[in-house]
């Protein structure tokens, strides 16, 4: 599955964009090894039907994100996993990430560049809003989730990804790079 399962309406996929100049040197990798399931989730999200805990990435595991589906949000919410030391991302700016991105109502993995192993470049402006609300504002570094409503997902759905018309939509973030 490629990027264009959390990018923009259009069929142009952002996969294909040249690779941004990073404010911090990025991570030439994405960790794919699973975390052993056995750590505090660092973030626990009630929803309006059922609930999600997300456990970032580490340098060595990709992250974890557990879902009491069917999981539904009524309003987008962020929350910063780990803090960043790097430059503030700016909501024009051209990222390079890792990111897993599960469907809130079944909890499948519908697009992950942490099971690929490697990072993806993309401007910000490219991808849907919810996205781009997780990443700006952040600083290099940081490892965000983001719990979002259809409408600043896919609100008339996205088939290629198994996502259905109102499904709410969780992403983990890794941020290793901005310019």
């Amino acid at each position: 599955m490629t990027l264009s399962a959390c990018g923009s309406h259009s069929d142009t996929s952002s996969a294909s964009t040249p690779s941004a100049t990073t404010a911090a040197a990025p991570a030439s990798t994405c960790p794919t090894t699973a975390p052993d399931g056995q750590g505090t989730p660092e973030w626990t999200l009630k929803g309006t039907t059922g609930s999600v805990a997300v456990s970032g990435s580490t340098d060595t595991t990709a992250p974890m994100v557990k879902v009491d589906a069917p999981f539904s949000v009524g309003e987008t919410q962020v929350h910063t996993l780990t803090a960043g030391s790097g430059p503030v991302v700016s909501p024009t700016a051209s990222v390079s990430v890792c990111y897993m991105g599960v469907d809130g109502r079944d909890g499948h993995v519908f697009d992950s560049s942490f099971e690929r192993g490697t990072p993806v470049d993309f401007p910000l402006t490219g991808v849907v809003p919810g996205f781009q609300k997780a990443i700006a504002g952040q600083t290099v570094g940081s490892t965000v989730a983001v719990a979002m409503v259809s409408a600043d997902g896919y609100p008339e759905g996205q088939p290629r990804a198994g996502i259905e018309p109102g499904d709410s939509l969780i992403f983990a973030i890794k941020i290793l790079g901005a310019s």
